[in-house]
């Protein structure tokens, strides 16, 4: 959008709280956003653009319309936001990185529900707990209910129909106690699912009735002389108790809380989340997030605490967070806590998510460490292009010409940042004429990408144009009439200031000048114009060449190469004696050409 298309929107824009849309011109939404003041929020993004990220004014250049709906309150326009964006994936919006698949513990919905491990949560009615960030402790918690209550793992079909044919016979896990063999009918159903409710307790953190529950059971087996039963439900309370003393007690008084902190770098954000039942931590987890458009923390705490609180299926009807953020969901009570355990524990956040950060640049220093001197390079120049692949293959052109005369264009490639001179390609210009450069860049770039087309060969993701605006601009029109143009990352780069210049941008791009990513593109443009220039020296000598000997009657290519190759230059032949001449050509002709020169 243009800043007369917002001047003719603005006397439209409500002061009122809403959701609005930015719109490209392939009518694709772009970006959602919310606003408690619609008005004042649009006009921020056509105000001082010094205070703006690039990819902003890029998003806003993008967009060629703007829609928007008016909503009751902020809350509604949260809800109708968040609903947007999960819908829609906007390529500008705030999106959670789903990096690793964490495992998480599945009660199955069926006849005496087997407890599982999986990392595919499915719909189908089954209860599942996690994520859990920890091998360690899903372990534990395994070990656990393995021990306390003896559950099926066969996946046989238990309907009460098959039980009762004796479809099935008991097996080794009966036989060593892991089992009570509900495939026969030695363990009734409700027996089995009251141990189903009371693992269901220790994965939501409810250890009261769990003691409780093995408590009484203890207590009834004693009082009807079942002393060794006793004994037994005795051993797995002093494994319970021992495990619910490991589980870190964070406070008596605070019960269900669900705690977020965020810590932002360049162009990502990761958000951690204590989850605490009883008073107990029972899960933690750190989310990252890709910053789109230099969103602040508070944006991203608004959009990713709903997010982990559906993932983890977090009922806690209070929030701690170490600013105000506004939440939609009824009910939820949101705290800044300033002092006391609830304050410690935000701290204890900060702690954790400082500490994954740290983490993080630890495990890249380690990987960058290992990284080859070409990866490196590589990965710095998707990063400074902000590319979505690495650019393994990378392809420049350069036009070269004498005031209009002997035009010739080059193509040198790339490979893993280094030349692969069996790809260079040079191209004599067929369609134009005079000294046009667009229109010369355009006609090689269109040749060079058809012919790989219809080859089928691989594209590079990289293509440079040596030139500015102009240049690149010409070579866009070759590439998009080939339906080409989100298949390969174009720039081109113009020489006086180095600046990387994108299509349709005018604002170009700087990168530091002691980047080795900056060196890895001047060296493909030196490289390209070496290619070009030498090609189109090369035509133009054979060009003086033709005309100076090639004239002469009896004097062809074939003869002029000889001429050439054994005096050096047209010089050396003008100065030759016929006898001289004779040895090469033979008499007939040398004597042609020593008159040739001499009326000359």
């Amino acid at each position: 959008m243009t800043i007369d298309d917002y001047k003719a929107l603005l006397p439209t824009l409500p002061k009122d709280p809403g959701v609005y849309k930015y719109i490209d011109a392939d009518n694709v939404i772009i970006y959602v956003g919310k606003a408690k003041n619609l008005k004042n929020r649009i006009s921020s993004y056509f105000g001082d653009k010094k205070h703006q990220s690039n990819k902003t004014r890029i998003m806003v250049k993008q967009a060629k319309r703007l829609e928007f709906v008016i909503v009751e309150t902020e809350t509604d326009a949260l809800l109708l936001e968040n609903t947007l964006i999960k819908k829609l994936q906007p390529r500008y919006n705030v999106m959670l990185k789903d990096g690793k698949s964490y495992s998480y513990i599945c009660i199955k919905k069926e006849r005496f529900p087997r407890v599982i491990i999986t990392r595919k949560v499915i719909r189908d009615g089954s209860l599942y707990f996690g994520p859990y960030t920890s091998k360690a402790r899903i372990k534990v918690l395994l070990d656990l209910i393995k021990h306390l209550f003896p559950l099926r793992t066969c996946t046989y079909n238990l309907g009460e129909e098959y039980i009762q044919a004796g479809k099935y016979k008991l097996c080794l896990e009966y036989h060593i106690k892991n089992c009570l063999g509900p495939c026969t009918g030695l363990e009734e159903e409700e027996s089995y699912n009251e141990k189903i409710d009371q693992i269901k307790n220790i994965l939501k953190g409810n250890f009261a009735n769990v003691k409780g529950h093995f408590v009484d059971r203890m207590k009834l087996h004693a009082e009807e002389l079942e002393f060794e039963k006793a004994q037994s439900i005795k051993e797995k309370l002093v494994a319970f108790e021992d495990y619910q003393g490991k589980s870190m007690v964070v406070s008596q008084t605070i019960r269900d809380v669900d705690v977020f902190s965020v810590s932002s770098t360049e162009g990502t954000a990761f958000v951690n989340y204590i989850k605490i039942v009883n008073g107990a931590i029972i899960n933690t987890y750190t989310q990252e997030v890709i910053i789109q458009l230099a969103e602040s923390e508070e944006e991203i705490l608004t959009f990713t605490v709903p997010e982990i609180r559906a993932k983890f299926n977090s009922l806690s009807k209070e929030i701690l967070v170490p600013f105000e953020i506004p939440i939609a969901e009824e009910g939820v009570k949101v705290i800044v806590p300033k002092i006391g355990d609830k304050r410690k524990l935000v701290e204890l956040s900060e702690k954790n998510v400082k500490y994954f950060i740290l983490k993080l640049q630890k495990e890249q220093a380690n990987r960058v460490q290992k990284q080859t001197h070409a990866e490196r390079i590589l990965t710095t120049l998707k990063n400074d292009l902000q590319m979505d692949a690495i650019p393994l293959h990378i392809e420049c052109f350069d036009n070269s010409n004498f005031q209009g005369s002997y035009p010739v264009s080059s193509c040198v490639v790339f490979k893993n940042a280094k030349p692969s001179k069996k790809d260079y390609r040079h191209f004599n210009i067929k369609t134009v004429e005079g000294p046009n450069d667009f229109a010369s860049m355009e006609e090689v770039v269109y040749r060079r990408y058809k012919r790989l087309h219809e080859e089928g060969e691989s594209l590079p993701q990289l293509v440079i144009i040596d030139g500015g605006k102009g240049q690149l601009s010409s070579s866009m029109k070759a590439i998009e009439s080939l339906g080409l143009t989100n298949k390969m990352t174009v720039i081109g780069i113009a020489k006086r200031l180095e600046e990387i210049f994108f299509p349709g941008d005018s604002i170009p791009l700087y990168i530091n000048k002691k980047s080795e990513s900056l060196k890895l593109i001047q060296h493909a443009r030196n490289e390209a114009h070496r290619f070009a220039i030498t090609f189109h020296r090369d035509k133009r000598s054979k060009g003086l060449t033709q005309t100076e000997l090639t004239n002469i009657p009896g004097v062809g290519t074939t003869t002029a190469d000889k001429l050439l190759n054994h005096f050096g230059s047209v010089k050396q032949v003008k100065q030759a004696l016929v006898s001289e001449l004779t040895e090469v050509v033979g008499p007939s002709v040398a004597k042609k050409i020593s008159a040739y020169f001499k009326e000359q």
